[in-house]
């Protein structure tokens, strides 16, 4: 019996990569904040695919939420074939200006939950020789962020994380893809407020085509995936870029549009 844990999975790109596992009869480990948000989307999984769904209302930006999350699935003796570390979100704004706290449970979410989910479930996929983990990173993985600098900053660790880590599990039937997307429209942007900047009026993927593209490279245990034309010209791009010029691009793409 297949599991796939799926963090932030109540709307955006993780609700799409949950409905890509149910369809194939995986079941699901559905986490994410909005308790009630999750079980309208385990109902509507179940009933659909004929699936099993465990929910778990957790807010990752909490130190012992990994952990919690772990225990909680040892105690049922569920292991855990396929982690989809999807939870983030984004503070907006110049670093002088914006709300540490906020940015504190960000780094919460984006950077230490991410990283501990994968401490406690690897070694276990290890051990039985099989698994498979999906990261959500980003287009700003590549470069500095300005007007958006701690996320961008979290986003290039998961980056350096997962490809060091996917270099270590060479040899073993254990996998680790990162999916970096640019904009995508989710309730990410509108949460942060950024539906009104220059990245954000071009080139934008709708969650399904993003998730369609990350769930494939996971199944075919592809290392950094960048979805999108636009995205990719873009990445390959900064390889011929002085490093100087490249946050002031960034910033013009994250400035609003007045």
């Amino acid at each position: 019996m297949r599991y796939a844990l799926i963090t932030g999975s109540s709307s955006g790109i993780g609700y799409e990569i949950a409905k890509l596992f149910a369809r194939d009869k995986c079941n699901l480990i559905l986490v994410a904040r909005r308790k009630e948000r999750l079980k309208q989307l385990a109902e509507e999984l179940e009933s659909e695919y004929n699936i099993k769904t465990i929910i778990i209302a957790k807010d990752l930006s909490m130190p012992d939420s990994a952990r919690e999350i772990y225990d909680f699935l040892k105690q049922k003796n569920i292991s855990i074939d396929y982690l989809v570390n999807n939870a983030g979100f984004i503070v907006y704004g110049k670093f002088s200006k914006t709300d540490w706290t906020k940015e504190l449970q960000m780094i919460g979410v984006n950077l230490i939950a991410m990283t501990q989910l994968i401490k406690l479930f690897l070694p276990d996929m290890l051990s039985r020789n099989s698994g498979k983990i999906l990261n959500i990173g980003s287009t700003g993985s590549f470069c500095p962020g300005p007007l958006n600098a701690v996320y961008c900053a979290t986003k290039n660790y998961v980056l350096s994380l997962s490809e060091a880590i996917a270099e270590e599990l060479k040899g073993s039937r254990v996998t680790i893809t990162t999916l970096c997307p640019g904009a995508a429209k989710t309730e990410f942007a509108e949460r942060a407020g950024i539906e009104n900047t220059f990245v954000h009026t071009f080139g934008v993927m709708s969650a399904s085509r993003v998730a369609k593209i990350g769930y494939k490279s996971l199944i075919k245990g592809r290392g950094t995936v960048v979805p999108g034309i636009l995205n990719k010209v873009q990445i390959f791009s900064l390889r011929f870029i002085p490093r100087i010029i490249v946050p002031k691009i960034v910033h013009l793409m994250m400035s609003k549009i007045k």
